[in-house]
């Protein structure tokens, strides 16, 4: 049973390869408990393994194909969507199969999908705009996601056996669409920037769905720290979790405004390593920073906002990224590398609650 000082570590979802069998026990080989494994993403397979096909895929009553320029909503489902299914059954059962092979299986489990406004700027209408452009689409598409997404995670629970499920709603490039400066298909112009009360809603729906359908955590991911305090009042309004950001890119306010996560009760995901930085030796082993290095990094700011040592437990680490681009020895000595920073901070944290 986990500490109520630990704290864990866990991995985006997109893994090497292109064997889920493979993949699976990668995962659930280095982020045992009291850590979070995911489920996971091989974006390597091609058409409807990438993260906008893979969440297309689980849009309810809505059904996408693939052109030239990218995913565009159809009105019947085709090859493509038969791809994006067999792809994510597969993952599914990989995961199923592993912990069915343990002697202490994991019983919770991390889901990544594409946040509601993501998917309305990489998703493109008929006519070959962004669906951002339309508002029926952006609110037809948050009401398809929060129903495909609230069976996707009632498969997982019901394919894999895990009592608890995190999602983990990735709304990278959200700045550009609050400010306005998503760019039309053709360049000439931005679109319309959407309200954030939209945004909050978008949310709302997509977070009480995924309650509803079990799912223990949710939480936002890829947040831009210039959009720290936006994100943090939408998330707060829409009931999410938490927030997830990459520690390299945090300043002082984007810091303090996470510290008013942790003292709010939520929790703060944080992204110690950037995968596409990482120099490899000759055996494909990375030139990691030192576990006291990476603790540092964490903790230093950390006592500086004035937050406790036993909040600490509030935080996840995590990879910036995710960790397709490495060799499997790589993803192993990263994840390796995140649960011993991982540990380390759980034990300050018991000291301090001690």
């Amino acid at each position: 049973m986990t500490s109520s000082h630990t704290v864990r570590a866990t991995a985006r979802g997109p893994m090497p390869g292109t064997d889920p069998l493979e993949a699976s026990r990668i995962v659930h080989g280095e982020l045992g408990s009291p850590h979070l494994p995911h489920l996971i993403e091989l974006p390597d397979r091609g058409v409807g393994s990438d993260p906008v096909g893979r969440t297309a895929g689980l849009l309810e009553e809505l059904h996408v194909d693939l052109h030239s320029y990218g995913w565009r909503l159809a009105t019947r489902p085709g090859r493509d969507a038969g791809r994006i299914a067999g792809a994510l059954r597969s993952d599914i059962n990989a995961t199923a199969d592993v912990l069915g092979a343990q002697s202490e299986p994991a019983a919770e489990l991390k889901l990544r999908i594409v946040g509601p406004l993501a998917l309305a700027k990489s998703l493109y209408l008929a006519n070959g705009e962004r669906a951002l452009s339309d508002h029926g689409a952006r609110r037809d598409l948050a009401d398809s996601l929060a129903v495909g997404a609230a069976r996707h995670v009632d498969a997982v629970r019901r394919g894999t056996g895990v009592e608890r499920v995190v999602v983990e709603v990735d709304e990278s490039g959200l700045g550009p669409v609050l400010a306005g400066a998503v760019p039309t298909v053709s360049g000439y112009r931005t679109l319309r920037s959407v309200p954030r009360h939209e945004v909050s809603a978008a949310w709302r729906t997509v977070a009480e769905a995924l309650r509803d359908a079990g799912a223990e955590t949710v939480l936002s991911t890829d947040v831009d720290p210039a959009d720290v305090s936006v994100v943090v009042e939408a998330l707060t309004g829409a009931g999410f979790d938490g927030a997830g950001l990459n520690v390299a890119a945090l300043d002082t306010a984007a810091w303090e405004q996470l510290a008013g996560l942790v003292e709010g009760g939520r929790s703060v995901w944080l992204g110690l390593l950037d995968p596409s930085w990482l120099e490899l030796d000759v055996d494909d082993r990375p030139r990691l920073p030192r576990v006291t290095e990476m603790v540092r990094r964490v903790h230093r700011p950390w006592r500086q906002l004035g937050l406790g040592d036993a909040q600490l437990a509030q935080a996840v680490l995590m990879p910036a990224d995710g960790l397709a681009g490495l060799p499997p020895v790589a993803v192993r000595s990263v994840l390796t590398a995140l649960t011993g920073t991982a540990e380390a901070l759980s034990q300050i944290a018991a000291e301090a609650a001690a």
